[in-house]
């Protein structure tokens, strides 16, 4: 995972994690903490990332992709908690 600029433009960076219910608060916090935008993809569902209720309806046993492009240290920190080796 890197995060770069090239010409003003940010690029996307996509991580893999996985949660479990009783997390999604910590993430969301955190999430909502980022001045950029912050998706999770599940099959072909697309939820903001600083929604608690988009969150929780995802599927927890599955992998979740999460998209962004900005950086945050704490949010950094925070999806590393949960990321997966793929």
């Amino acid at each position: 995972m890197f995060f770069s600029t090239k010409k003003g433009r940010c690029t996307m960076i996509e991580r893999k994690i996985k949660m479990r219910p009783e997390e999604v608060k910590d993430f969301v916090n955190e999430a909502s903490k980022c001045d950029f935008d912050i998706d999770i993809f599940y099959n072909h569902f697309v939820v903001d990332a600083k929604s608690i209720l988009g969150v929780m309806g995802l599927d927890f046993n599955s992998i979740l992709t999460v998209k962004y492009a900005g950086y945050n240290g704490d949010f950094e920190n925070c999806v590393n908690k949960f990321a997966v080796a793929c």
